[in-house]
């Protein structure tokens, strides 16, 4: 179980709210809206749990959303930096509505069984090449927004999952330049209709994953030079603050730079894709008896240095 919670977001809450000009030394990038904007802002979150600084308001010639931001490259991030190392006002948390901290992207590509504890929770070999599939860009949402019950299933499942934003266009990618292309990583929720995954729609896995409101995403995403090491962090998952799944992402079969040299075989990535790197075990399908999510239920998802997501289900 990681040391974080709501207690731990409470707690931060009152340190942004004590210390309003205090930025983190990490990169934290978030699509935020308040009551007062037309649209929505980019900005950095102060920390996990912190307040936002609107990166818009510092520099309006800023892109106000996270695929425009990641297509300038370089130049946008130079101007996070400065607005990082400046002592620029936070907003509180409790006057931002977080959104994910990308929208609409290209590709949103998914691995299946990239867990090696998860493939013994199942009892199957280890995969000897990554499981790929994808959920629809339309099935993301914010990192606080409700997951909605689609009437078509009665198997809804948790899966709390590293993803990686793709920073840099490339086809043909090496394992050793892989992680040049990646933006950086976030929390996601590959939430799953089981029936519709493992018995209907002749066991395709695609109808299952991308119900609308099946990926939130966020809190924010967290640069690369910003995680020490995206394959040794504690990854957790919690329903109504029960703790169902607790690893580390060092159990992934396939690491990031690899996911990438393969998936970009076969498609060009592009700044904003989304590649979710798989589960690990506790999911409630393979309990006994099995375990599906209902009306009411609350699932939260947390990866150690990135945050953590909470989504109300109904």
């Amino acid at each position: 179980m990681l040391g974080f919670g709501r207690k731990r977001l409470f707690s931060a809450l009152l340190q942004v709210q004590k210390r309003p000009c205090q930025p983190s030394r990490d990169m934290r990038l978030v699509q935020f809206q308040t009551p007062h904007l037309e649209e929505p802002h980019l900005g950095l979150e102060s920390g996990i749990g912190g307040g936002v600084i609107d990166l818009n308001t510092f520099d309006p010639t800023l892109p106000k959303t996270m695929m425009q931001f990641l297509e300038q490259g370089e130049t946008a991030l130079s101007m996070a930096r400065r607005a990082l190392a400046t002592q620029l006002p936070v907003l509180p948390r409790s006057q931002v509505t977080f959104l994910a901290p990308v929208t609409r992207p290209e590709k949103v590509v998914c691995v299946g069984m990239n867990y090696a504890d998860h493939c013994q929770e199942q009892n199957v070999r280890v995969p000897k090449e990554p499981i790929i599939f994808s959920k629809f860009s339309s099935s993301i949402v914010g990192p606080y927004d409700e997951i909605i019950l689609p009437p078509e299933s009665k198997e809804v499942d948790w899966e709390v999952e590293l993803a990686v934003v793709i920073g840099r266009k490339g086809k043909h990618i090496k394992a050793t330049d892989a992680m040049a292309h990646v933006a950086g990583f976030t929390v996601a929720h590959d939430v799953s209709a089981r029936d519709w995954q493992m018995r209907r729609n002749g066991k395709q896995w695609l109808l299952g994953k991308t119900f609308d409101t099946f990926c939130p995403l966020g809190p924010a995403l967290v640069t690369r030079d910003s995680i020490a090491d995206p394959h040794n962090l504690k990854i957790c998952c919690r329903v109504n603050g029960e703790v169902v799944q607790s690893s580390n992402t060092n159990q992934m079969v396939f690491k990031t730079e690899e996911l990438i040299a393969w998936v970009s075989q076969f498609v060009t990535l592009y700044p904003g894709d989304i590649i979710l790197t798989g589960t690990p075990p506790g999911v409630g399908v393979f309990r006994k008896p099995p375990v599906f999510l209902k009306k009411g239920d609350e699932v939260q998802c947390e990866i150690e240095e990135i945050g953590v997501i909470v989504n109300k289900v109904v």
